[in-house]
């Protein structure tokens, strides 16, 4: 048992293989100001991206409702040794939620904390000025489709 144990960590490493820091552009991909555009009539969501370091990318989520902030949160994608990290921390929470990147392929990727209550999978892609976001977790599954803003 102790063996299997010992070989998780290496066998994760390996499936993850495709290394983002390995590319030139990284996540860069997900930089930008982004506005919801499947969002609930009278509120505005938006999520802002910036590169903090070629190891670390700042992502700030808030919606808007009546000129007042009904929700928002901190998100953190970072790099540790040879394991990407990606953070949420909620308003008014101390510590964050942690996931860890699964997958990577051009420019999507996705990210797991199976312990996590909701959701266990954090998904994104980008297709052009299309920021797509997925979360998700047992039978249900939430769709954030964003478009690049001016801002």
């Amino acid at each position: 048992m102790k063996k299997i144990l010992l070989l998780l960590p290496l066998l994760f490493t390996i499936s993850c293989g495709n290394n983002p820091s390995e590319s030139k552009d990284g996540f860069d991909w997900i930089l930008g100001n982004w506005i919801k555009t499947n969002e609930k009539e009278g509120a505005e969501t938006y999520e802002n991206w910036k590169k903090d370091s070629s190891t670390e990318y700042i992502g700030f989520s808030y919606t808007m409702q009546h000129k007042d902030t009904v929700w928002q949160e901190n998100i953190r994608l970072f790099k540790t040794a040879e394991t990407w990290s990606f953070d949420v921390t909620g308003k008014g929470e101390k510590e964050p939620t942690k996931f860890l990147l699964t997958e990577i392929e051009n420019s999507n990727f996705v990210c797991e904390n199976s312990t996590n209550e909701f959701p266990k999978k954090i998904e994104y892609s980008r297709n052009g000025d299309q920021l797509l976001a997925k979360i998700s977790g047992d039978e249900m599954e939430i769709s954030f489709d964003y478009k690049k803003t001016d801002e």
